[in-house]
């Protein structure tokens, strides 16, 4: 029996997971909402079989997991209400802005039993599990470090613009959106990490986003992790995260694309998928299925996607700056 779905939020990563859901043998969606009848009408054109709900809580009621891919602020509030039902929850990061009700809704989910996990689309890919082997056969060496480059054009980019919220303040920017894939990436090499430096910049609009960031972490080792995001200029996107090794590094572009280098030019590692998301999201929706049995599995925990968030928040609200 596939496991039937609620779709909460039908904006770009709502749209996505429906679609992939829907090709998947293990996912059937039964229901899908947003408070954007457009986006409703968008959603039911992929999966005519799927119901409108007339609510988030008519969405969850006839679900055994709920999928919550809206703005970060009412995440709390659903993921509670699905648990409270024993529905299993699947959120898209961060878990939310404000750190001391997402430790709150980590306690709770915790608490309720049901099966959790939040979507960092890295989690089951080849890449992070073939670097994971990696660092353990030692073949990149003693470890240096790690390095986070993102720059763009513009935030948010040109097929984010339907979503608003992205470029403002309170929930968004490519801090909260894309660096925190990459600490979690970075987190499931070094272990933990704590911010020791950062120096975020915004704009004169004192709402909007912050327009560069540059950070440094370290592990319990004292491995460095630094962080260097950026908006504006004509170029092309940029988002790379750096494993350094004294024998190899190995470098992710584009959350997937994996190579290497023993000092000259990076190479890459395998062949590329055809369609990278596609393959992601298949991977992401297997683990899914193993959290859902009750298996072990590689998405991202509660625990980790917390860590995470509160990494973030220090970094965007300047808090340990010297």
């Amino acid at each position: 029996m596939a496991f039937k779905t609620a779709i909460i939020g039908l904006g770009i990563m709502g749209q996505r997971m429906l679609e992939h859901m829907s090709q998947h043998p293990d996912f059937s969606v039964s229901a899908v909402w947003d408070p954007d009848q457009t986006a409703c009408v968008e959603a039911h054109a992929l999966a005519p079989a799927s119901k409108i709900a007339q609510s988030a809580e008519d969405a969850i009621a006839d679900a055994d997991l709920v999928y919550l891919a809206c703005p970060p602020a009412p995440r709390k509030a659903y993921a509670l209400a699905a648990a409270e039902q024993g529905k299993a929850v699947f959120l898209e990061k961060p878990l939310g802005v404000d750190v001391a009700e997402s430790r709150d809704l980590v306690q709770q989910l915790t608490a309720s039993g049901v099966p959790a996990a939040v979507n960092f689309t890295q989690a089951a890919g080849a890449a992070l599990h073939d670097i994971s082997n990696a660092v353990a056969a030692g073949d990149l060496g003693q470890l240096m470090g790690v390095d986070i480059i993102v720059t763009y054009a513009n935030w948010p980019r040109d097929w984010q613009r339907a979503a608003d919220w992205l470029r403002f303040r309170d929930e968004g920017g490519m801090t909260r959106e894309v660096i925190s894939h990459f600490l979690f990436f970075s987190e499931r090499i070094l272990g933990p990490l704590e911010l020791v430096w950062t120096q975020p910049s915004y704009p004169t609009q004192l709402d909007l986003c912050e327009t560069h960031v540059s950070a440094r972490l370290l592990n319990s080792n004292g491995l460095p992790v630094t962080i260097m995001g950026s908006v504006g200029g004509a170029q092309p996107d940029r988002q790379e995260v750096t494993i350094k090794g004294a024998k190899t590094s190995r470098r992710i572009s584009n959350f997937s694309n994996d190579a290497v280098s023993s000092g000259g030019e990076f190479t890459p590692v395998g062949e590329s998928p055809a369609d990278p998301r596609a393959t992601s999201l298949k991977a992401q929706l297997d683990e899914l299925v193993l959290c859902l049995e009750g298996k072990p599995n590689r998405l991202a925990t509660l625990d980790e996607a917390l860590r995470v968030q509160v990494l973030i928040e220090s970094i965007l609200d300047n808090s340990t700056a010297n």
